[in-house]
C-alpha cells in the first residue's frame, strides 16, 4: 500500500467519522483515535509533530490529552525523536508497530469497501483494487462504449503487459469498473524476459491473442521488421492524440521510418539517487563525474554499519548488459557507430560502418574499469542484484547511492516502508572521460498486432487513447508513477507537486538531457544485448580480462552484423 492511498484512506475515515460526531448526542471526542489520525497523517506527509500539536489534536482537555500521550510513549506505540543530534527538543512519531497495524487495518478497511460496492470479490487480494480517489469518482472511467463495443465483438479485450506497478495501477483502474465482468483475467502481466519471449512468439501465431501490447523501447526496430506491430498512421489522423503533447525525443521512440508504430505510455530515466542526508552529514558534495562517484562511495561505504557506497544493475543478462550500455554513453560512446549528431535519430536509416560495434575501444575500456572500481563500494552480492534487489537495498537505508529508473525510485517517496522518504536527491548520469551528463530514456510502447482484425484494431486504438489520455496519466503521477511523457501533464502543478522526480524529468527533457541512444533500437538489439550480458559478467568475475570480453564481444557482434548485411 502506497502512503497516497494510506493517505486517502485517513481522509474517507475522518469523512466517515463526523457525522457520527455530529448527528448523535452521545457521541464524545474520541482522543486515541484523533491522535492515531493525526500522527499517522504528520508522519505520512513528512511534518513533525509536537507534544502540544498532538495534545491539540485530541480534542478534548490539555492535561487529560497529555496523560494519554505519556501512556502510550510508555506502551511504546510513539516514539520520542530529537530534532537533531543531542537536542534537547524533540518531535513525536508513530511507532513501527502503530505504522505496520494501521496499515492493516486500512487494508481492511479498503477490502471491506471493496467487497461491498462490487469492485471485488469477498476472497481475493485487496491489494488488486486501488483506493484511488478522483478516479472512483468518475473522471477518468474507461471510455464505456470500448466495453461495449468489444462485448458486441464477442469478447473483451486483451492486454499483454510488463509486469510493474505502473501497468498493476492501469489493470486496476480499469477493472475497477469492469469487476462484475471478469476484466482482470484479461490482462496478462510478465516479468521483462518473459514479455519479449511472447511478444515475438504472438507474432507468429495466426491471429494475435492480445489486442493491446506493450513493448520495451529498444525492441522497436525488432517489432517492426518482424511485422509483430502495424502502423498507427489511419489512427492516429482521426484521433485526439496529439504529438506535439509528447517530449520530442520521448514519442519518437514509437517512430520508424517516419511512421509511427507506438505510443509512448510511460517513459522512465536511469538516474543516480543518493542519500543527501548523508551528503549534509560528511560534507560532502553530489557526484558529477566517475571519479566523483567513486570518492563520495568510498566516504560513505561502512558494511560494518550496513550501508553500502552503491548499489546498481549488475546481474547476469539484462541487468548489466544495460549498465555497460549506460555508462558507456556516460563516456560519449554507443555501443555501435551511431552518427555524432543524434537527436531526433531514424535508426531505420542506419547502414555499413554506422552499425559496426564498438566496444574494443577506449570508451569500453574505460567503461570496464569504472564498473570494476563501483565492485568495490557495491554490497558483496553486487553480481547477482538486478532492478528490484538493488530497490530493496537502498530503499531499506543499506546503500548511499543507486543507479535505478525513476519509475522504480518512486517507491522511495511513497511506499510506506520506505527508510528513505524525502531524503534523496535525483542526479542526471555522472558523466566519464570525453563524455556528458546525458540520461538514457526507458519505458514501454503500445502497440497493436499486425495479425489483429481491423475491427479489434480500431477498439485496441480506442483503448490506447484512453491509457494516453492527460487525463489517466496525470491520475497516475497524483499516485506515485512519474512517468509523464505529455507536456500538459509535467506542467500540472498538481501533478508536479506529487514528486520530485516529476520536475526532475521535466528539466532534464527541457534541456535536451533525455536520449535513447546508449540503448539504439535497431533490429539486432536483443542480439546486442544478450552478448554483452554475457561477456562483461565474464569480464566482471575474473573469469577472463577485460581486453578479452570487449573483442569476445565486438567479433560476436560484427559476425551478426555482417550476416545482417550491413556491411
Amino acid at each position: 500500500m502506497t502512503e497516497y492511498e494510506l493517505l486517502r484512506i485517513i481522509s474517507f475515515l475522518e469523512r466517515m467519522r463526523k457525522p457520527y460526531d455530529q448527528l448523535l448526542p452521545v457521541a464524545e471526542p474520541d482522543q486515541n483515535w484523533n491522535m492515531v489520525i493525526f500522527l499517522m497523517r504528520s508522519y505520512l506527509r513528512g511534518q513533525t509533530v509536537s507534544m502540544s500539536s498532538l495534545a491539540q489534536s485530541a480534542e478534548v482537555p490539555f492535561a487529560s490529552a497529555m496523560r494519554r500521550i505519556h501512556r502510550l510513549i510508555e506502551l511504546g506505540e510513539v516514539e520520542k525523536q530529537e530534532k537533531t543530534p543531542g537536542s534537547r527538543t524533540f518531535y513525536l512519531v508513530p511507532s513501527l508497530r502503530m505504522i505496520e497495524n494501521f496499515t492493516e487495518y486500512a487494508r481492511r478497511v479498503k477490502a471491506l469497501l471493496a467487497e461491498t460496492f462490487g469492485l471485488k470479490s469477498g476472497n481475493g487480494d485487496e491489494e488488486d483494487y486501488y483506493f484511488g480517489g478522483s478516479y472512483l469518482a468518475g473522471q477518468i472511467i474507461p471510455p464505456l462504449e470500448i466495453m461495449a463495443s468489444s462485448q458486441d465483438a464477442g469478447e473483451d479485450l486483451k492486454f499483454l503487459l510488463h509486469d510493474d506497478n505502473y501497468f498493476a495501477s492501469m489493470r486496476d483502474m480499469w477493472s475497477d469498473f469492469r469487476a462484475k465482468l471478469s476484466s482482470r483475467k484479461n490482462f496478462t502481466l510478465v516479468p521483462l524476459p518473459l514479455l519479449q519471449e511472447e511478444v515475438f512468439e504472438n507474432a507468429r501465431r495466426k491471429r494475435s491473442k492480445y489486442d493491446v501490447i506493450a513493448v520495451n523501447m529498444p525492441w522497436l526496430g525488432e517489432a517492426v521488421t518482424r511485422d509483430v506491430c502495424r502502423p498507427l498512421t489511419e489512427y492516429l489522423e482521426k484521433s485526439e492524440i496529439n504529438p506535439l503533447d509528447f517530449h520530442p525525443n520521448i514519442w519518437a521512440t514509437g517512430s520508424w521510418n517516419k511512421i509511427q508504430y507506438g505510443v509512448p505510455i510511460y517513459c522512465t530515466i536511469e538516474t543516480l539517487a543518493i542519500r543527501k542526508d548523508l551528503l549534509e552529514a560528511y560534507k560532502l558534495q553530489a557526484p558529477t563525474n566517475f571519479d566523483r562517484v567513486i570518492e563520495v562511495g568510498r566516504q560513505l561505504h561502512q558494511p560494518h554499519r550496513g550501508l553500502n557506497g552503491v548499489v546498481w544493475n549488475a546481474a547476469r543478462g539484462m541487468p548489466i548488459a544495460h549498465s555497460f550500455m549506460f555508462f558507456m554513453g556516460c563516456c560519449g560512446s554507443a555501443v555501435i557507430n551511431l552518427p555524432t549528431a543524434r537527436l531526433y535519430m531514424d535508426y531505420s536509416q542506419l547502414s555499413g560502418e554506422q552499425m559496426r560495434p564498438r566496444l574494443a575501444t577506449e570508451a569500453g575500456r574505460k567503461t570496464l574499469d569504472f564498473m570494476h572500481r563501483l565492485l568495490s563500494i557495491s554490497p558483496p552480492d553486487i553480481l547477482d542484484i538486478d532492478w528490484n534487489r538493488g530497490l530493496e537495498y537502498f530503499m531499506t537505508g543499506h546503500s548511499a547511492m543507486a543507479y535505478t529508473w525513476t519509475m522504480r525510485a518512486a517507491r522511495f517517496e511513497y511506499d510506506i516502508r520506505s527508510a528513505v522518504k524525502r531524503k534523496v536527491e535525483y542526479l542526471a548520469h555522472p558523466h566519464g572521460p570525453g563524455g556528458t551528463s546525458v540520461s538514457p530514456i526507458g519505458g514501454f510502447l503500445l502497440i497493436i498486432p499486425q495479425s489483429l482484425p481491423p475491427e479489434r484494431a480500431k477498439l485496441a486504438f480506442e483503448a490506447i487513447s484512453w491509457m494516453a489520455s492527460p487525463a489517466a496519466m496525470k491520475e497516475h503521477v497524483k499516485n506515485g508513477f512519474p512517468v509523464a511523457p505529455r507536456f500538459s501533464v509535467s506542467a500540472d502543478p498538481e501533478a508536479a507537486a506529487s514528486t520530485p522526480i516529476v520536475r526532475f524529468v521535466d528539466r532534464l527533457a527541457k534541456k535536451n538531457k533525455l536520449q535513447n541512444w546508449q540503448r539504439p533500437p535497431i533490429p539486432e538489439y536483443h542480439l546486442v544485448e544478450e552478448i554483452l550480458g554475457c561477456e562483461i559478467y565474464a569480464a566482471l568475475t575474473g573469469e577472463i580480462s577485460d581486453q578479452e570480453a570487449l573483442e569476445r564481444a565486438q567479433g560476436r557482434i560484427d559476425k551478426i552484423m555482417r550476416e545482417a548485411g550491413y556491411y
